[in-house]
């Protein structure tokens, strides 16, 4: 089983993401249904790993938060893209939420990340690099996009199978945050 933890989004800002998929040539977009933000690439893992995962990430505390979309970019950082995405801005909450993931899936027996968690919410992927001149005018159209607040209540536990047309996504577990006080 191949499995990822991610926060879903919701469907209006999907369908916004969606309009930014075009205009790159060679581009692989991803498809609205597949579009979130990734706390942890798992990977492939047993039954039993999969139960543990599954325990440990029942037992993480965390106060729900809110978090916006905003701008455009690419992976790497310079030279030749290989993926463009969305960033996020959101409070220093997101960070520690991505700790606790992390933490609980060291305890679950998983190899710890060897990259720092960059949040972002990959728009494509690109096998052959466009030209320069087409990933600039996409950064000049797309560039100011922002969206409004989404409130982030839960993440879940996903699992991946990959086939030709795609990776197909399923729901393995969600976990609620907890409610911000309101006194």
């Amino acid at each position: 089983m191949r499995l990822f933890v991610a926060i879903d989004l919701p469907e209006g800002i999907k369908r916004q993401l969606d309009a930014l998929c075009a205009g790159v040539s060679g581009a692989k977009w991803v498809s609205p249904e597949q579009m979130h933000l990734t706390l942890r690439f798992i990977g492939e893992v047993d039954t039993r790993q999969f139960e543990g995962i599954q325990t440990v990430l029942a037992g993480i505390r965390s106060p729900s938060f809110e978090m916006a979309l905003k701008g455009v970019g690419q992976f790497p950082p310079k030279g030749k893209p290989r993926v463009l995405w969305v960033g996020i801005t959101a409070p220093r909450t997101l960070h520690q939420l991505a700790g606790k993931v992390e933490a609980a899936l060291r305890q679950a027996g998983i190899p710890p990340e060897d990259r720092p968690f960059s949040p972002h919410i990959t728009l494509a992927r690109l096998k052959t690099p466009p030209p320069p001149e087409a990933v600039s005018q996409y950064f000049r159209r797309y560039g100011a996009f922002q969206t409004g607040s989404i409130t982030v209540g839960h993440f879940r536990l996903m699992s991946s199978v990959l086939a030709r047309t795609g990776a197909t996504y399923k729901i393995e577990g969600e976990y609620q945050l907890e409610q911000a006080d309101q006194t």
